[in-house]
């Protein structure tokens, strides 16, 4: 990361914050603990997602979300800080977005709810996936871009986008390009166009989040190529569910090459009190070489990370698994890191 007042630089023009990985990598965890960072600098945050599961309710602990922005956290408070922000939250479905939208540019009303009825909703956002995203990436591109025009809706000064995992981040988000078999133009059109000035310019970050494996490592690598064909800024590399470096070099060497004193391993155990026979202290070897062949993967995996020349933040695997008090230790070393 930059470092100094370039950390507080780096994402101060930033208003939509887009969270993407592959699955299993912990994607929807750590837009949720971006949130909460950003609210913890003061910010007014929406956490948004777009994926149908209600992930955002089940880390809060809270009821499953309506198609409607609720309050959810307070972000943290630190030493000098003018008070913390707020997250809220919105679950976007697309049918629920549509029906915004035909009431919005077609002032349909009650026809737009009969629609609903006779299936046109379902067959609009199922047939047409361009024209389901749009609907989808809309909804977060009215609440970057409120202003004081839209009375009594909330005023953001951050969005995250819990969106996609990162074989389908670039098609969800080139909007415009997805729509030109579809829409030459029209209002949908012209809204798909004015939001790719939003995904294109310096106000957007596509942050990517990985573990240290290969697949999830050259997932994110090809992700970020894609990111940079289409001209959508990448922000940073979320590493996350990272193992504690409890052993020193030269043990994990021995380990790895079977070296280990196991003489010394048992009598450190008798020492503390534990009867150790053959069979635990072979145990024992087996585990420590295991965990040195792990930790040299994760390394090499580190180094290629390290080389894809976007800005790294490295995210402890929680030992308690993850609850709302965990989230709230990811935004801090979130914030300590220096994402602003």
């Amino acid at each position: 990361m930059p470092q100094g007042s370039e950390k507080r630089s780096a994402w101060s023009k930033v208003r939509l914050h887009v969270v993407t990985g592959k699955g299993g990598t912990g994607k929807s965890t750590l837009a949720a603990a971006l949130a909460l960072a950003l609210a913890s600098e003061g910010r007014n945050v929406l956490l948004c997602e777009v994926e149908g599961r209600q992930g955002i309710a089940r880390m809060f602990d809270v009821d499953p979300l309506p198609y409607e922005e609720r309050r959810i956290a307070r972000g943290l408070r630190g030493e000098g800080d003018n008070g913390a922000g707020v997250v809220h939250a919105l679950h976007i479905d697309p049918e629920s977005a549509l029906m915004e939208y035909l009431a919005m540019y077609y002032k349909l009303g009650r026809a737009g709810r009969a629609l609903d009825r006779f299936g046109v909703i379902e067959f609009a956002t199922t047939i047409a996936p361009g024209v389901r995203d749009v609907l989808l990436t809309g909804k977060v591109f009215e609440a970057v871009e409120r202003n004081s025009r839209n009375k009594g809706a909330m005023r953001y000064d951050a969005v995250v986008l819990d969106a996609p995992p990162t074989g389908r981040i670039s098609q969800f988000l080139n909007v415009s390009d997805e729509l030109a078999g579809l829409a030459k133009v029209g209002p949908i059109k012209n809204q798909s166009d004015t939001m790719m000035t939003l995904f294109r310019s310096p106000r957007t970050a596509v942050h990517l989040v990985t573990i240290l494996e290969e697949m999830p490592v050259q997932e994110t690598a090809d992700g970020i190529a894609e990111l940079h064909r289409n001209r959508l800024p990448v922000g940073a590399v979320f590493v996350n569910l990272v193992r504690p470096r409890d052993l020193q070099a030269e043990d994990l060497a021995a380990a790895r090459a079977g070296k280990l004193d196991a003489t010394r391993i048992e009598q450190d155990l008798k020492q503390a009190g534990i009867d150790a026979d053959d069979d635990l202290v072979r145990g024992l070897l087996t585990e420590a070489h295991d965990h040195a062949e792990r930790r040299a993967l994760e390394d090499s995996q580190r180094t290629i990370v390290g080389k894809l020349g976007i800005p790294v933040l490295e995210l402890p695997r929680l030992a308690a698994g993850v609850d709302l008090g965990g989230l709230y230790e990811l935004a801090a070393d979130i914030r300590e890191q220096g994402l602003r």
